[in-house]
């Protein structure tokens, strides 16, 4: 057998028999037995985390599995950048920080767009994990000008990296230069022909309207809510549509719309029960009391 045919499944189950260990001892605690059997015969693929498992198990480093196993069968750094995401979405920002330190001399990375996504996420982690503020933001920076140094004509792919910038400056309630930041993204997201993932879209409305709001810009901060939610309604997305609801409900009960603003909340916990996420659901209900016992 070639190196250049050899297989994913073939080398995991080449390597599990040398090391004599079972399926079923390779698979506890990892996956199914019928999944480990499908890796092996090449027809599904673990994920990321899995193969870090499996791995260790069979006491190897992951890249004995990337130097002998062909380009088409395992593409090991999208997975990585899947598995980032993926612990984005979960806000376990230590997990991403391990993966950065650990894939940091990997030759696999090393193409600009690869370093430009782990120094994105690099600044991410410095600042909620270790609350550097300067460091997060020099690096988002740093990783915007490895393809755009001017800064001028952002890529979608650029704008994602500037809207996390605008979300730190939000977190530290800096909300003029989170406004500035997130207006900026926005004009620049417009001007592309197309737009690959509505979801970036929808993070700069939301950001502009919390951030708008936290300047007491009601009228605002009203106007990019409503048009977030129009905008999750024309491409059927429920991504942040119920924080989009609440935030316009919020919005309108402190311009003394009453009235619709409970309307607007009560719809934002429709859509969160409908998600099956119950605890935004209750946090929803007793932000609407907070909000009635002030008018």
């Amino acid at each position: 057998m070639s190196l250049e045919t050899v297989s994913f499944g073939e080398i995991l189950s080449d390597l599990r028999a040398f090391k004599k260990v079972s399926v079923e001892e390779l698979a506890t605690e990892i996956c199914s037995i019928e999944e480990l059997i499908e890796y092996e015969k090449g027809k599904k693929y673990p994920t990321l985390d899995q193969l870090y498992e499996i791995a260790d198990r069979l006491n190897v480093e992951v890249s004995y599995f990337i130097n002998y196993a062909s380009s088409s069968t395992f593409n090991y750094v999208t997975a990585v950048f899947q598995l980032i995401k993926k612990y984005k979405r979960e806000r376990d920002y230590e997990a991403i920080y391990e993966i950065i330190d650990r894939e940091r001399e990997n030759p696999l990375f090393k193409q600009i767009s690869s370093q430009q996504f782990m120094l994105w996420h690099e600044g991410i982690c410095k600042y909620y994990l270790h609350n550097n503020l300067t460091e997060s933001v020099q690096l988002l920076y740093r990783a915007i000008d490895l393809t755009n140094p001017d800064r001028n004509n952002l890529s979608e792919h650029e704008i994602e990296i500037l809207t996390s910038l605008a979300i730190i400056k939000f977190e530290e309630s800096d909300f003029i230069a989170a406004t500035n930041i997130f207006e900026d993204a926005l004009d620049n997201l417009d001007s592309l022909p197309h737009i690959l993932d509505p979801k970036v879209k929808l993070r700069i409305l939301y950001g502009l309207s919390q951030t708008l709001s936290g300047r007491d810009l009601y009228n605002e901060s009203l106007k990019y809510s409503n048009l977030g939610i129009n905008y999750c309604i024309n491409n059927e997305l429920l991504y942040l549509f119920g924080e989009f609801y609440y935030q316009s409900g919020e919005n309108y009960i402190k311009i003394d719309e009453i009235e619709k603003g409970i309307e607007y909340i009560n719809k934002a916990k429709e859509v969160f029960i409908l998600q099956n996420d119950e605890k935004f659901a209750k946090l929803v209900s007793l932000e609407l009391d907070k909000l009635l016992e002030k008018c």
